[in-house]
C-alpha cells in the first residue's frame, strides 16, 4: 500500500486532464498537493472539488515558461509546508504543424512551456531537495519523443525532458533525490476526446491492448515513483501506453 502521508508535492499544468487525475492520486494517498496552472479559473474549480473530497489542496497560478513564476511555485511550497517532496512536472501544450509549415511562434511556444518550463521547475526544486537529501522528481515525457509526424517541435521538447531528466538524475543521486520519466500513450482527456472519430479510431488501432488510457493509468506510476517504494528507481524512461506504437 502506498502511504504519501506527509509529503509535501507539486503538480503543474493540473487544472484539467492527465494533471488534474495525477494531482488527485498523489492527494488521496495523503500528500499535501499544490496545484498550479496558467488557467486560474480552472485551478480554483479543481482546488474546490478536491477540498470537497477532504483532500489536502493548496492552489498556485504560474507559468512555467516565465523562470518568475516557476521559482515563486517552489518557493511557495517550501515558505507554506516547510519543504517539498515531489515534483510532477505535467505543464504541457501542443502547436502542431508539419515541419515545411512551423512558424517561430509554434516553435518557441511549445519549447518554452514542454522543455524550458520543466528545467524552471526542477532547478529550483533540485536545489531545495539536495539540501534535504531527498525528494522525487518525475517529468511528463510522451511517446512522441522519438519522432511524431507534425510535432517536430513537441516531439523535439519531450526528447529534451528525456536528456534533461537523465543528467538530473546523475547528479541528484547521491542526494538521496530520484529523477524519472513517464511516457504517455494515447490518454483519455478532454482535450482527446475533442478529435474526430476517424482519429480516435486510428490512435486505439495503434495500441495493442485496444484502449486508450486513463489518466489515473499514468496517476499509478507516478503515484509509485513518488513514494518510498521506489527509492532504487531513478534515470528511467518508462512507457505507459498499453504498448502505444507511433
Amino acid at each position: 500500500m502506498i502511504d504519501l502521508t506527509g509529503k509535501v508535492a507539486i503538480v503543474t499544468g493540473s487544472a484539467r486532464g492527465l494533471g488534474r487525475g495525477i494531482a488527485e492520486k498523489l492527494a488521496s494517498l495523503g500528500s499535501q498537493v499544490i496545484i498550479s496552472d496558467i488557467n486560474a479559473e480552472g485551478l480554483e474549480i479543481t482546488a474546490s472539488e478536491f477540498r470537497d473530497k477532504g483532500y489536502k489542496v493548496d492552489s498556485y497560478v504560474a507559468n512555467v515558461a516565465k523562470r518568475e513564476d516557476a521559482e515563486a511555485l517552489v518557493q511557495y511550497a517550501i515558505t507554506q509546508h516547510g519543504k517539498l517532496d515531489i515534483l510532477v512536472n505535467n505543464a504541457g501544450i501542443n502547436r502542431d504543424a508539419m515541419l515545411h509549415k512551423m512558424n517561430q511562434e509554434q516553435w518557441d511556444s511549445v519549447i518554452g512551456v514542454n522543455l524550458t518550463g520543466v528545467f524552471n521547475v526542477l532547478q529550483p526544486a533540485a536545489i531545495h531537495m539536495r539540501e534535504q537529501q531527498s525528494g522525487r522528481i518525475i517529468n511528463i515525457s510522451s511517446a512522441s519523443w522519438l519522432g511524431n509526424i507534425g510535432q517536430a517541435n513537441y516531439a523535439a521538447a519531450k526528447a529534451g525532458v528525456v536528456g534533461l531528466t537523465k543528467t538530473a538524475a546523475r547528479e541528484l543521486a547521491k542526494f538521496n533525490v530520484t529523477c524519472n520519466a513517464i511516457c504517455p500513450g494515447f490518454i483519455e482527456t478532454d482535450m482527446t476526446r475533442g478529435v474526430p472519430e476517424k482519429v480516435w479510431d486510428t490512435m486505439i488501432s495503434k495500441i495493442p491492448m485496444g484502449r486508450a488510457g486513463k489518466p489515473e493509468d499514468v496517476a499509478n506510476m507516478i503515484a509509485y515513483l513518488a513514494s518510498d517504494q521506489a527509492s532504487y528507481i531513478t534515470s528511467e524512461v518508462i512507457n505507459v501506453g498499453g504498448g502505444f506504437i507511433l
